[in-house]
């Protein structure tokens, strides 16, 4: 191989790395991006279940971000590690959310308190409308 050729070739395959690492960074990552005690204060729309079943989904920014919002402990919340796409658009449009297990052997108050949890929407693959989310165990469909 000449030089010319090896020069064209080590550019080409530069210029796709370069490609590969700008389409990763623009894709929305399935892990939580932040969490918080509380519920959101500033939503888009909002969906729950009876406070009894203690799961709420308010859509942020215009659906590029989800807030999964669980009740539990205060001392022991229950905190959102990743999002799924189990089905997608045409498929059933559903995800789930992964969440962290409680410590053991930790004594966690009994108070019955909201954590929230916030997400990329995973909009390449689903839509907020219609869309079945579920927590432990917990399912909603925002429409």
């Amino acid at each position: 191989m000449d030089r010319r050729t090896l020069r064209r070739t080590t550019a080409a395959l530069a210029l796709a790395a370069s490609a590969l690492l700008l389409l990763a960074a623009c894709t929305p990552g399935t892990s939580a991006i932040e969490h918080y005690d509380g519920a959101p204060e500033e939503y888009d729309s909002a969906y729950g279940s009876s406070s009894a079943e203690g799961l709420q989904v308010f859509v942020l920014e215009n659906g590029d971000k989800l807030a999964i919002t669980l009740y539990g402990s205060s001392s022991c919340p229950w905190i959102g590690e990743t999002i799924a796409v189990t089905a997608k658009k045409d498929e059933g449009n559903a995800v789930e959310i992964e969440v962290r297990p409680l410590p053991d052997n930790t004594a966690c108050t009994q108070d019955y308190v909201p954590h929230t949890t916030v997400f990329w929407t995973p909009k390449t693959y689903v839509e907020t409308n219609g869309l079945t989310v579920t927590a432990l165990g917990q399912s909603l469909v925002l429409q």
